[in-house]
């Protein structure tokens, strides 16, 4: 890789490192864009562009979740009344989703991806509960069939598409009461079981064609660049998310993926 595309993605991998500790993003909706982009441009056949830049962004995203849950966890951010069984679940969902995306086309991949962050933004500005939390003196727990069907339906959808599952979580656990500095760092380890199931499908996947630095559809080196720039930065500002306050940080949220979504309509197949 040259030096120039290693610095860009590193810079990038710095930017999903903020995104993650601010929003539980783990880097997806930050990396999957960008490694498309670079894919289209270097790689030589743009036909596996899509599963690579999902299947890479599942990779960083399992080092960024785990290092942040674990940042997380020692600063008592962690509530763990929704801790399990809903992880349970979504891994289950993400195993059908990783393997589901091995077989869509990149195209499609491309405009699900772009359909998924309309429709989340949307919800998030007209529906209630996101925007102006629900002000309960005690956050309201997860119904058996939100943690079921639900967890297995983010899970299916995060591995699909490479993003975590955190635009499907901090908006659940938002209405629920919790304040978004919770609600974001519930999802780095909500985020995990997609991470872990879906780097192993993707990695032991067969791809069209053999290509030097990957395993499967994952690509090592753009997954180590972005990652020398995520892990340090999440070191940096781990102690950021407490002191937005909450209505910004719940309008930030929003405002990042509206830039992601015009970033996917202009890398467009």
């Amino acid at each position: 890789m040259p030096t120039t595309s290693f610095l860009v993605l590193f810079l990038f991998g710095c930017l999903t490192g903020v995104t993650t500790v601010l929003f539980g993003f783990g880097g997806g909706f930050i990396t999957v864009p960008v490694v498309y982009g670079f894919r289209t441009v270097t790689a030589d056949s743009g036909a596996d562009a899509m599963h690579v830049a999902v299947a890479t962004s599942t990779a960083v995203m399992l080092v960024n979740s785990l290092t942040a849950t674990l940042v997380q966890l020692r600063h008592g951010r962690l509530r763990r009344e929704y801790m399990w069984p809903l992880p349970a679940f979504v891994a289950i969902g993400a195993g059908l989703g990783s393997l589901t995306t091995t077989w869509v086309e990149g195209p499609l991949l491309h405009l699900l991806f772009a359909v998924y962050l309309a429709v989340t933004i949307i919800d998030s500005l007209l529906r209630k509960g996101f925007l102006v939390p629900a002000h309960a003196v005690r956050p309201a727990p997860l119904g058996r069939l939100t943690t079921t069907f639900g967890g297995a339906g983010i899970g299916a959808v995060a591995a699909c598409l490479g993003v975590g599952g955190s635009v499907m979580t901090v908006p659940l656990l938002r209405r629920r009461g919790l304040p978004m500095a919770d609600a974001a760092a519930m999802a780095n380890p909500l985020s995990l079981p997609v991470a872990v199931v879906g780097s192993i499908v993707y990695a032991l996947a067969a791809t069209s064609s053999a290509h030097t630095g990957r395993v499967g559809y994952v690509d090592l080196i753009s997954s180590a660049a972005l990652l020398c720039g995520s892990l340090p930065t999440i070191a940096l500002v781990k102690r950021i998310g407490r002191r937005v306050p909450d209505r910004v940080h719940s309008i930030a949220y929003i405002a990042l993926l509206v830039v992601v979504l015009l970033a996917m309509l202009t890398t467009g197949p």
